[in-house]
């Protein structure tokens, strides 16, 4: 096995690097995960998530954890209802009955997230990692890694899965992510059935798309009580900054809201009068990628390859590159370390390319003047 002896260092502490990890200690190699959160329950985790028979549950399969999985997976959390801005509902999965088949499982961030964790060795994350610079060692090679807290570290590999704001990412490729044309809000309203019933019921338990104006909102109800929201507006790229939007402050991003969908159902802002976070998400892809493989770094993940989330492949195509990547790391095809880098890299950037292609269509279709139409002949 050509990475056997070799020391390997995981930045972050997501799906994808934790699972990567999952696979690679599978095979006996040495491998520790550094994650900037201090502890693992510090901070809320995002929403649901739907995992692909080929990719994220492939990736689950093989690595023993479909047992867990099915422990901790939501049933019917899949199920979709279509609406426009008065809540006229042109496509609602609860009334399929016995036609409803669920091909993509459901299952909350957070959840996955810690069945991940706990199916590692003791000792594997190093929590209180934020990754801040590296150097190439000079002797030897591989890397000396430093983080915020003042800790180092060394590896022979270091593996980037810091999501879509990587600071890893640069030491491997100077390609710019490009502007989507489209900026989401995340709001996440917590004890929904409490400060937002009427959204909460209508909800039921699973997703619902509200589309109209070329603007959507995204909402998905999690099982700790959470309703999150996501609006999606096409925007200048500077808007967040030049908003004057304070999304900290509860009324600033009230009467954004209020503004932004005035005339839809009244109900849909009822959550504003409640608890919850904003964050501005502006989203990005990237194009044309590609790099110079080397023998001791690459990525994983939003890091490797960034997109909007409309076609549901973020977190699967983080779980299918840890399966890849660990494929290759542990294959006796491999002739080094580098060759396996460099057939990793070859198979994800021809995938994450046509994912992402994917991805903007639906980016362009859900916020286009036909978006209904087009989502109802794409659901058929």
């Amino acid at each position: 096995m050509i990475a056997q002896n070799k020391t390997i260092a995981i930045i972050g502490g997501g799906p994808g690097g934790l699972l990567l990890a999952r696979l690679l200690q599978n095979q006996g190699l040495q491998v520790k995960v550094y994650e900037r959160d201090v502890s693992e329950g510090v901070r809320q985790q995002g929403a649901t998530l739907d995992l692909h028979e080929q990719s994220g549950l492939k990736a689950l399969k093989e690595a023993g954890l479909m047992a867990a999985f099915k422990q901790h997976y939501r049933p019917d959390a899949g199920k979709m209802r279509v609406a426009d801005k008065n809540l006229n509902f042109f496509i609602d999965d609860h009334h399929s009955g016995a036609g409803y088949t669920e091909t993509r499982p459901e299952i909350d961030r957070g959840p996955l997230r810690d069945l991940l964790i706990q199916s590692l060795l003791p000792g594997t994350i190093v929590w209180d990692s934020q990754f801040v610079s590296m150097e190439r060692r000079l002797v030897g090679g591989g890397w000396k890694v430093a983080f915020k807290n003042g800790t180092k570290a060394e590896a022979d590999l270091v593996i980037g899965a810091d999501g879509a704001n990587s600071k890893v990412r640069p030491y491997l490729s100077d390609v710019k992510p490009v502007y989507s044309d489209i900026t989401m809000v995340e709001l996440n309203i917590y004890q929904a059935a409490k400060h937002a019933p009427k959204m909460w019921a209508t909800v039921k338990g699973g997703k619902l798309f509200i589309l109209d104006e070329q603007k959507s909102i995204i909402m998905s109800a999690k099982a700790d009580g959470t309703l999150t929201i996501y609006t999606g507006c096409k925007v200048a790229e500077t808007w967040v900054k030049q908003s004057g939007i304070n999304f900290q402050q509860h009324q600033s991003v009230a009467d954004w809201f209020k503004a932004t969908y005035a005339g839809w159902d009244e109900q849909l802002s009822e959550w504003t009068d409640g608890a919850f976070t904003a964050i501005p998400r502006p989203m990005y892809h990237y194009v044309d990628q590609n790099w110079v493989s080397t023998g001791d770094l690459t990525l994983i993940g939003d890091a490797a390859h960034r997109m909007p989330p409309y076609a549901g492949e973020g977190v699967n195509m983080a779980l299918l590159d840890a399966l890849v990547l660990s494929g290759t790391l542990c294959s006796d095809k491999q002739g080094s370390v580098k060759d396996a880098l460099e057939a990793y890299e070859k198979e994800m950037i021809a995938r994450a390319a046509a994912v992402t292609e994917d991805s903007l269509n639906n980016t362009v279709m859900l916020h286009g003047e036909n978006a209904l139409s087009d989502m109802m002949a794409l659901m058929r």
